[in-house]
C-alpha cells in the first residue's frame, strides 16, 4: 500500500514497493525531488533546498511529513525549511509515500503519510561491536553540486552506536543560455544515534542538527541568511506486561534568519532593507499499546513559534508579523486490522482538540503608522482558538495472487496553520506558496474536512507489474487564498504600497481533486526493463465556477534499462502537458507543455562499492514546471515574474562504499 524510493538497500515490510534511486535528482540535494518521481506526486520547485512535494493535489500540511520519524513547523513563515529539507539525499536510506490516506495513527492531514528514513546502522548478529559504514559523495556539473556524507559505527545484536554527518554546496544552477541567479546553497548536518536492545524490548536515542547558511530563494521575498535546526528522538519499541508497546518523544527547534540584501540586488532605498528572524520549536509525544487486532494510542504536539520583520538601517523599525503563536494538539486514536479469506483490511479513527493563540502584536515607533494601527485593531479582535477534528480511514486489499485489489475510504482534517490563520500583517508570507502575491490571515478559519475515495489494483505477474489508481477527494472549508474585501482597506492600502495592490486573504472555500495515477513495470527479458508512471490530477472548486489554485498538469515518465546485476544502463523521457486549467481567482498563468530525455547508468563494482552517473536533460531543452514558484530576483538570465526554470544539460556521478 505504498511506494518507497531506495537510495541505498535496505529490508522492506511486504507491503512496500521499491524502486532504485532515479535519474540525476538522486545527486540534487533537494529530498523533494526524488519523491516526484512516484505516480501521483510533483516537485514544488523553490529553491536549491527549498522544494516541496506535492501529492495528488496536496502539499504542505495537507500531507504527513515525517523525517527520521519526526513531524516538525517549518522555522519561518515562508517554509523555506520544508520537511523534505532535513533529509540531504546523500544522506538517505529510503522515502516511501502512501498511495491513500495516511493512518490515523500518523496523526491528522488531508493525505498521503511521506516518510524519509535516514541512514543509520542497524543492529548486528554477532555478540561483539563490528564496524559498519555506509557513505557516498556526488559531484553535479549543472551546479558544481558537491556532497559528501553518510554513516559509520559498531553494532552489536545488543547495541549499536554511529555517527551522521553530510556536507553540501552549490553554485547559481545553470539554464540553456545562462544561469538563475540566487539557486546557491550551503548546508552542513551532523549528529549521533545509538540504540540499546534487551530481548523484545528496543531503546534507541537520535540527535542531530543542521545548519543552512547562505542559501537563496528566487522566488521568496528574502533569502535563508541561516537556518539552525536541532533534533531530538527518544524511542521504546517493546512489551510491557506482554503487551506491545511503542513510545516517542522528540524535539525541533529551528532558528532563522532571511534578508533581502545579502544575496541578491539589494534595494535602492535603506528604508526597504528587511531581515526576518524566526524560531519554532515543536515538541510531541506518541504513546500506542496493542490489544491482539486492536491498537490504542495518545499523541500530542505543542509548537511555539514567532518571527519578526525588521530594519538593519533603524531600530526603531521592528514588525512582529507572528507575535509568540502557541499551537498546542492532543488526540487519540484506535486501529482493528484483520484477515479475512485472503483480504486483509485495517480500520482507524482519532479524535483530536486543537488549541492556538498568538501574543497581540507589536511594533516599533519605526514603523508606517497604518501597519501600527492595524496592530492595535488586530489586538482588540485577538482571540485564541480552539478546534476538534474526528478522522477515519478504511482499507481493503489483497496481497496475494495475480490480480490484487485495493480500497481505501476516508474522512480526513487540518486545521488552519499559524501563517493561514494568524498573519495579520499583509506580507509575501505564504507558507511556501513562492507565486509573488500578498497574503493576510484570518483567524475566523475553519478547519479542512476532506472525504476520499482511492480505488486501484495491482497486477502482479512474473514479467509485468501494473498498478493503477483513481480517486476523489471532496473538500469542505478548503483554505485557498481569495481576494482582499474592500471592508479591509487598511489592508489593501498596506499591500498596495508593497507593489500589490491586489492582495488575497486566505479563506474557507469548497473544493474537489479527482484524477489516476499508475505505474507500470515490464521485464521484457532478462536484460532489459521498461517503466512508466503517469499522473492526472483535477482540482475544482464547488463553491464558484473556477479551478484550484496550482495543480499540476497531465504528466509522466518513461524509462528503459538494458543490463545485468551488476551494471545497467538507463534512458528516460519525462515530459508533462500544458496547463490551461488554472485558478482565476489567483490570477494563475497558464503554463506550456515539455519533455526532456535523461540518461543514466549504474555500475556495481563489488558488494561494498558502486558509482552511478549520466547525463539529466540531455538535450539541453528550456522548460518549467508548472508548480515551479516565480522569480523574484533581478539580474538574473530568468525575468523578474517568470516560473523558475528545470537544470539545463549537466553530468553527475555519485560514488557509495557500505559495508
Amino acid at each position: 500500500m505504498t511506494d518507497t524510493i531506495i537510495v541505498s538497500g535496505r529490508r522492506l515490510p511486504p507491503l512496500e514497493q521499491d524502486t532504485e534511486p532515479v535519474s540525476g535528482n538522486a545527486s540534487a540535494a533537494d529530498a523533494a525531488a526524488l519523491v516526484a518521481h512516484l505516480p501521483g506526486a510533483a516537485l514544488i520547485n523553490n529553491g536549491a533546498v527549498s522544494g516541496q512535494v506535492q501529492y495528488r493535489g496536496l502539499f504542505s500540511e495537507r500531507l504527513a511529513i515525517r523525517v527520521g520519524g519526526q513531524n516538525l513547523h517549518s522555522g519561518g513563515p515562508n517554509a523555506m525549511d520544508p520537511p523534505l529539507h532535513y533529509a540531504p539525499t546523500i544522506l538517505l536510506d529510503s522515502i516511501s509515500v502512501s498511495r491513500g490516506a495516511a493512518p490515523v495513527s500518523q496523526g491528522p492531514g488531508l493525505g498521503a503519510l511521506v516518510d524519509a528514513r535516514l541512514k543509520s546502522v542497524d543492529f548486528g548478529t554477532g555478540d561483539t561491536l563490528a564496524p559498519a559504514v555506509d557513505v557516498a559523495a556526488s559531484y553535479r556539473t549543472v551546479d558544481e553540486g558537491i556532497a559528501v556524507g553518510g554513516v559509520a559505527g559498531l553494532a552489536s545484536d545488543s547495541y549499536r552506536i554511529n555517527a551522521i554527518a553530510s556536507w553540501e554546496e552549490g553554485d547559481d544552477y545553470r539554464i540553456p543560455d545562462g544561469h538563475v541567479a540566487d539557486t546557491s546553497y550551503s548546508r552542513l548536518t551532523y549528529g549521533l544515534s545509538g540504540g540499546m536492545r534487551r530481548g523484545d524490548n528496543t531503546l534507541t536515542l537520535d540527535l542531530r542538527r543542521q545548519e543552512t547558511d547562505d542559501s537563496g530563494n528566487p522566488p521568496f521575498p528574502m533569502d535563508i541568511e541561516f537556518l539552525n535546526t536541532d533534533f531530538a528522538r527518544l524511542g521504546f519499541d517493546g512489551k510491557i506486561a506482554g503487551r506491545p508497546v511503542s513510545v516517542a518523544l522528540s524535539y525541533t527547534g529551528v532558528k532563522h534568519g532571511m534578508n533581502n540584501y545579502g544575496r541578491r540586488p539589494p534595494p535602492a532605498s535603506p528604508t526597504q532593507y528587511r531581515r526576518t528572524l524566526a524560531d519554532a520549536d515543536t515538541f510531541n509525544a506518541s504513546v500506542r499499546i496493542g490489544f491482539g487486532p486492536l491498537s490504542l494510542g495518545v499523541d500530542g504536539g505543542f509548537v511555539d513559534r514567532s518571527a519578526t520583520i525588521t530594519n538593519p538601517n533603524n531600530a526603531a523599525f521592528f514588525v512582529n508579523s507572528l507575535d509568540r503563536v502557541k499551537e498546542s494538539r492532543i488526540g487519540g486514536f484506535a486501529e482493528l486490522s484483520g484477515t479475512i479469506r485472503g483480504w486483509q483490511g485495517d480500520l482507524g479513527v482519532r479524535v483530536d482538540r486543537h488549541h492556538a493563540k498568538m501574543a497581540d502584536p507589536l511594533t516599533g515607533t519605526g514603523v508606517p503608522a497604518m501597519v501600527q494601527m492595524l496592530a492595535a485593531a488586530t489586538a482588540v479582535n485577538n482571540r485564541a482558538r480552539s478546534n476538534t477534528t474526528v478522522d477515519a480511514v478504511a482499507r481493503i486489499w489483497r496481497e496475494e495472487g495475480l490480480v490484487r485489489p485495493r480500497l481505501t475510504l476516508s474522512r480526513k482534517t487540518r486545521v488552519p496553520n499559524a501563517v493561514e490563520r494568524f498573519s495579520w500583517l499583509p506580507t509575501g508570507a505564504s507558507g511556501g506558496l513562492a507565486d509573488g502575491n500578498i497574503y493576510v490571515g484570518d483567524q475566523t478559519l475553519k478547519p479542512e474536512v476532506a472525504w476520499a475515495a482511492e480505488a486501484g489494483v495491482d497486477v502482479v505477474g512474473k514479467a509485468v507489474t501494473f498498478r493503477p489508481s483513481v480517486f476523489y477527494r471532496r473538500i469542505d472549508n478548503y483554505i485557498q487564498g481569495t481576494p482582499v474585501p474592500a471592508s479591509m482597506p487598511v489592508q489593501i492600502m498596506i499591500a498596495t504600497m508593497n507593489g500589490d495592490s491586489t492582495p488575497l486573504i486566505f479563506s474557507n472555500v469548497d473544493a474537489e481533486i479527482y484524477g489516476f495515477d499508475g505505474d507500470l513495470s515490464w521485464q521484457i527479458m532478462p536484460t532489459l526493463r521498461f517503466d512508466a508512471t503517469v499522473s492526472y490530477i483535477r482540482g475544482k472548486r464547488r463553491d464558484i465556477a473556477d479551478d484550484l489554485y496550482r495543480i499540476a498538469p497531465l504528466n509522466g515518465r518513461a524509462s528503459l534499462t538494458y543490463g545485468t546485476g551488476k551494471w545497467s544502463v538507463t534512458g528516460e523521457l519525462v515530459a508533462a502537458a500544458s496547463q490551461h486549467k488554472v485558478s482565476a481567482t489567483n490570477g494563475e498563468q497558464s503554463s506550456p507543455g515539455w519533455a526532456v530525455a535523461n540518461l543514466w547508468f549504474d555500475w556495481r563494482l563489488s558488494d561494498a562499492l558502486r558509482v552511478s552517473g549520466g547525463v539529466e536533460n540531455l538535450f539541453d531543452r528550456r522548460y518549467a514546471d508548472h508548480l515551479s514558484g516565480i522569480n523574484r530576483v533581478a539580474l538574473s538570465d530568468v525575468a523578474v515574474g517568470e516560473r523558475l526554470p528545470g537544470v539545463g544539460r549537466g553530468g553527475f556521478l555519485r560514488l557509495s562504499l557500505a559495508y
